[in-house]
């Protein structure tokens, strides 16, 4: 725990496992430490990170306009495997973001990885995998693609393989943009209070 945590607060990156595949985690709020995990990943600047945060209160921190469901929906399915979209604060760097006024908050529910954020603060955490490729599912396949650049977490165990939902609640009407492993139904059975556009999943 603590060799990761140092490289953490270096300002470099480490491969860490969520409950879905792993990501290449580094500090947020620390622009070097985000352009490394561009340049690692072969990522465009414009695909932006997302935020992965300790608790309820970070997404209220860097985010505006939560809707009154939102304390529900945390309660319900996080830490897990929900990405939730929310329209951005003038906290959340441009460099996050890559200049968008949403943001997207992931907690992740394997302990190392939550204990690291708690520790450190908000760290952005892509899966671990060159751009283009298949997401990270392999620890020992992770580091050959990454040439020994990175150390990491090994939890293959962990892993369910499958991606996370992405949610968007930034506008007046939610929008799944990514079916992962939490339905649609099963956010409408927690949240009734959920309102989809019609075109989505």
């Amino acid at each position: 725990m603590e060799q990761y945590l140092e490289i953490l607060e270096d300002g470099g990156a480490v491969v860490l496992p969520t409950e879905t595949v792993y990501g290449l985690f580094a500090k947020a709020l620390s622009q070097e430490a985000v352009d490394l995990v561009y340049a690692l990943k072969k990522r465009p600047r414009d695909k932006a990170m997302n935020l992965n945060v300790a608790d309820f209160e970070d997404i209220l921190h860097y985010s505006k306009v939560q809707p009154s469901y939102l304390k529900k929906l945390y309660d319900a399915f996080l830490p897990g495997p929900l990405t939730v979209i929310l329209q951005s604060n003038n906290r959340v760097p441009s460099w996050i973001n890559s200049g968008l006024d949403t943001v997207g908050f992931r907690l992740p529910s394997h302990p190392v990885t939550r204990e690291l954020i708690q520790k450190t603060g908000p760290l952005i955490g892509p899966s671990a995998n060159l751009s283009g490729q298949a997401s990270g599912k392999k620890f020992e396949q992770i580091m050959a693609d990454f040439a020994g650049q990175v150390t990491g977490f090994a939890d293959d165990g962990f892993l369910t393989g499958q991606d996370s939902t992405i949610l968007d609640l930034s506008g007046d009407q939610a929008k799944i943009l990514r079916q992962g492993a939490i339905t649609k139904e099963e956010l409408l059975t927690a949240v009734p209070e959920l309102v989809f556009e019609r075109s989505s999943s």
